[in-house]
């Protein structure tokens, strides 16, 4: 709306999400079951996509009969074209509509313990592929389409280290890692959507980021000992308190913002 008046303007209003259909790929992990429920409880849509070992489908039953709103669960390898082409096939089928797209997929956990020097081809593809390409096919393939309708938000999810390094003082101690590949994948997150945000600013589709960090669940003590030592808010984040962030990016809240990567790290790049 075109003024300077602001008492004309309902602002709880813009951060409805009713009547908006919003695909949520990786929606049965543990982001994107926050993310799915957010959306869900704003009067969104779902479209919660995953791969056939997550069981999509009886998520997304679950979540429509909390908040009694129509959701759809289906089944998706995001690295595989064809596989992008029917989940939108579907999702058409079904509302007629996509008003936002969460890329909200990743993969690094089979190499969490592998050291960089023994990375094998294989694993950095798998991990390429799906983070990378995989974000790649469904804004290609989602994104175009909402392109061609004038209006749309997506919402990627690179890291924080494709912000900053890995502090390998935090693995010490422990089991775990974050793999270079997860990094460099992630990056590449983060320049798409850079890309994207000026490629189809002008045709209406908003391109944003959020980049969480530390996600408590259920971590070793000393993973978690560790984090509080150098996260400036000394502790973990929960997977709620990443959602808030992505109501306001798809919502109308957000009608000026686009190429942004809002930080919900707890402080973690600000020293």
């Amino acid at each position: 709306m075109r003024t300077t008046d602001p008492t004309i303007i309902n602002f709880k209003e813009k951060f409805d999400l009713t009547g908006k259909v919003i695909v949520i790929s990786g929606a049965c992990g543990l982001i994107g079951r926050a993310f799915c429920e957010a959306v869900a409880q704003f009067g969104g849509h779902v479209v919660a996509a995953d791969i056939e070992l997550a069981k999509p489908a009886e998520f997304a039953e679950q979540l429509q009969g909390r908040n009694n709103i129509k959701c759809l669960g289906i089944e998706v390898e995001v690295e595989n074209k064809n596989s992008v082409l029917a989940l939108k096939e579907r999702v058409i089928a079904e509302f007629g509509r996509i008003d936002g797209l969460v890329t909200g997929h990743q993969n690094k956990s089979h190499l969490i313990f592998e050291p960089f020097e023994n990375v094998s081809e294989e694993n950095w593809d798998k991990v390429v592929e799906v983070n990378l390409k995989g974000t790649f096919l469904l804004c290609q393939i989602l994104g175009s389409f909402m392109a061609e309708k004038g209006s749309g938000s997506i919402v990627n999810i690179p890291s924080t280290y494709s912000v900053v390094a890995p502090n390998q003082n935090l693995y010490k101690g422990t089991k775990m890692g974050c793999p270079a590949a997860y990094s460099a994948s992630k990056g590449g997150v983060d320049a798409l959507s850079q890309y994207l945000s000026s490629y189809w600013a002008a045709k209406g589709v908003r391109v944003n980021m959020i980049t969480p960090h530390g996600v408590w669940n259920n971590h070793e003590d000393a993973f978690e000992k560790n984090f509080s030592n150098f996260s400036p808010m000394q502790r973990m984040s929960y997977n709620h308190e990443v959602a808030p962030a992505l109501i306001y990016l798809l919502s109308d809240a957000a009608s000026y913002v686009t190429g942004n990567n809002m930080l919900v790290e707890g402080g973690w790049t600000a020293w």
